[in-house]
């Protein structure tokens, strides 16, 4: 029975983009949970599946010179964010790495949420989803709150032209409607600043 579920598995992953990453439902309709498990677990061992961390596999794309490409924390965290259909916003370090503000990597993640709390392990990291107020997810675009997130980091009195300069960057990557809708949820400085940057690259 595993062998004909495991065969069912790599059926449909023949079908499917490479470098994409499943949940262990995704393939809830092929068997019962064990037998799915077990398949999935088959796969890991002959290298046609990873394991990313428990339940989140990935069908691996490989480069010729960097070998497999492998999801980035953010692109796990949003992957089981849609999953569980929740809003999640990361804190702290990881925002100003993400933004190029900072060259250290933190080890521990932590992402606010809406949906369940968690702590998950995603290779020598650990993530945490910490419940928080649906007020305090309300920001529409990526960009602009992890802006938010990394000024709250930074602090008023440590914002350098050269961080402005960084932040005007990365938020013309964002809609102008999305930048001033998230504005006005921030603190009254960052607001001020963020309206700042805006009207200075709207010129």
């Amino acid at each position: 029975m595993t062998q004909s579920i495991e065969n069912k598995v790599l059926e449909y992953l023949k079908h499917r983009q490479k470098g994409k990453m499943y949940f262990t439902n995704d393939f809830a309709t092929l068997g019962t949970s064990e037998s799915i498990r077990k398949s999935l677990s088959n796969l890991v061992k002959k290298d046609i599946l990873i394991r990313l961390t428990q339940g989140i596999y990935l069908y691996p794309k490989i480069d010729k010179e960097l070998g497999v490409l492998y999801p980035s924390v953010d692109d796990v965290c949003r992957a089981i964010a849609k999953r569980d259909k929740a809003r999640i916003e990361p804190t702290g370090i990881f925002a100003l790495h993400s933004l190029g503000l900072s060259t250290q990597i933190p080890v521990n993640v932590v992402y606010l949420t809406d949906g369940i709390p968690r702590k998950i392990k995603y290779g020598n990291r650990t993530i945490k989803f910490k419940k928080t107020a649906p007020k305090n997810l309300a920001m529409k675009g990526k960009v602009s709150s992890l802006v938010i997130t990394a000024l709250k980091q930074i602090g008023k009195e440590n914002v350098s032209q050269e961080v402005e300069l960084q932040l005007t960057k990365v938020l013309k990557k964002e809609s102008v409607e999305n930048v001033k809708h998230d504005a006005q949820l921030a603190p009254v400085w960052i607001s001020k600043l963020i309206f700042q940057l805006v009207n200075n690259f709207q010129k």
